[in-house]
Parts: C-alpha cells; structure tokens; sequence
C-alpha cells in the first residue's frame, strides 16, 4: 500500500525540514476554493463518504436529543462542530495531493494512508482538539446556567423565547466571545497543524507552532479565511446537516490548498 510505505519511510528518516509559513493575499482564498471544487469534481465519492461519517453523526446526536427531549444540548454541538470538522479533512487531504502529483486514486491507498497516521501524530493532535471541544460543551453550559440559572436549562425546550429576553441577550454575546475564542485558538492550532502533519513527518507540538506562526504572518486574511469556513459550514448543518455533503468536501479539499499557498511545497528545501 503506497501510502503506509511512504509513512513508514518518512518515519525511519527521521523528522522533515519544516519551511517558514510565507505571506498571501485574498486572492489565496479564491484560488483555494477553486480548486477545492475542481478536487471535489474530480473525485465526488471522496468527499461524499468523508463526509457521510459527519453527516451521519450529526442526524444521530439530533436524533437522540430530541428522543430524550434535550433539544438545548445540540446548540453548544452545533456552535462547536467548526471545531472539530477540519478532522473530516484528513482523508479529502490525501486525495488532493495525489491529484496534485497527479497520482491515480485507489480506494485502498487513500484509506490505508488515512489509517496509518494512528501511527503518526494525528491522534494527539486529536486529543487536543476533542479535550477543548468538550471543555467548549462545558463551558457552554456553565455560562447558560450563571446567566439564566439552572431551572431555565429544563424550560428551554418548552420557551425557547427566554434566550432573547433579559439576561438571554448578555448570555448569547459572553458565550458568542467564548466560542470565538476557543474557535480562533483550534483554528491557528489545526489551519496548517493538520496538513502538515499528514504531510510530513514532524511531531504535533512542532505542527500546532508552525500553524500558529502561520496565523501570526496572515491574520486578516486567515480570518476572512475562517469566516468563510464558519458560514459555509453553518449553511451546510441548516438542511437537517445534509448540506455537509458538500460544504465538508468543498472545505476539506480548499483546506489542503490553503495550507499549500502557506506552506509552498518548492521552498525550504536547498535551505
């Protein structure tokens, strides 16, 4: 399988040469959702069954609050899900580099590369990005019950209006500057943190330090960036998370052509 041989290979020569993130412009962000639909285009099923795990798991959560009669628990999962989609990505960021170095696309070879990085440093980057959004999920709830109080969490559901009357409006602006503070610190942390570390063989410390530098060399642009990620996002969960389909595999693709106009493949390596 090419793509766990050249993970092991990687790994016996020992970490890669990380080149220095460069500056772009917004154009980047137009070039790298061109392309990212060019990618999906190309390769549709990809996407489709990357996604379908996301997909999936959203109808379930929805399924079971609403069986429960815990509507209120989807909204900090909902708010939270950029946080943790980029990790839908990861295989859409195999199948894009070997469309780049226009390698064919075998069904096996892309999975067997997405199931070798168990071996890699993907999963600590995972377990850093599952403990903020749980710790996002619990923060959520605290700030819900120091504004509304802990009787208003079993009222919700019933009066939903209580969110917009009084206290509501504060909580909704504390907890929307919350949220955006967890999903800057995941955003710089797994921008250029993901690909790289599907890239090239560094470890997860090294990965979340050169996205970061990355973020600190382009922060109005990489917010636009963001923004963009949000609302495509957003517009996708709306019909019932099957919009997903298509917002995760656009997204996942651009992503791994976002990280390319930062991270430029040629440079850094006569260095």
């Amino acid at each position: 399988m090419t793509g766990q041989v050249s993970d092991l290979e990687t790994i016996e020569d020992g970490p890669d040469h990380i080149p220095e993130p460069v500056g772009i412009g917004f154009d980047a962000i137009g070039r790298s959702l061109r392309a990212g639909w060019q990618d999906f285009r190309r390769a549709p099923g990809y996407g489709l069954f990357f996604s379908a795990f996301y997909v999936l798991g959203g109808l379930v959560l929805t399924a079971v609050a609403l069986a429960s009669g815990q509507e209120w628990w989807l909204m900090p999962f909902i708010v939270g899900f950029p946080l943790i989609a980029p990790f839908a990505a990861v295989g859409l960021y195999d199948v894009s580099r070997r469309l780049e170095e226009q390698k064919p696309l075998i069904w096996r070879e892309v999975l067997g590369t997405v199931f070798a990085q168990k071996d890699r440093q993907l999963p600590s980057m995972a377990m850093v990005v599952l403990l903020m959004f749980m710790f996002w999920v619990f923060v959520a709830h605290t700030t819900f019950a120091l504004f509304m109080g802990v009787s208003a969490l079993t009222n919700i559901t019933s009066s939903p209006e209580v969110i917009f009357q009084g206290r509501g409006l504060l909580m909704l602006l504390i907890g929307s500057l919350i949220g955006a503070g967890f999903a800057a610190a995941l955003f710089s942390m797994t921008i250029v943190g993901l690909p790289l570390l599907l890239d090239r063989e560094v470890d997860f410390i090294t990965a979340i330090i050169t996205s970061i530098r990355a973020v600190a060399r382009n922060p109005v642009v990489l917010l636009v960036w963001g923004l963009v990620i949000a609302a495509v996002l957003f517009i996708g969960i709306l019909p019932c998370f099957l919009g997903l389909f298509i917002a995760l595999s656009l997204l996942g693709h651009a992503s791994w052509h976002i990280y390319r106009e930062l991270m430029p493949d040629d440079q850094g390596e006569d260095e």
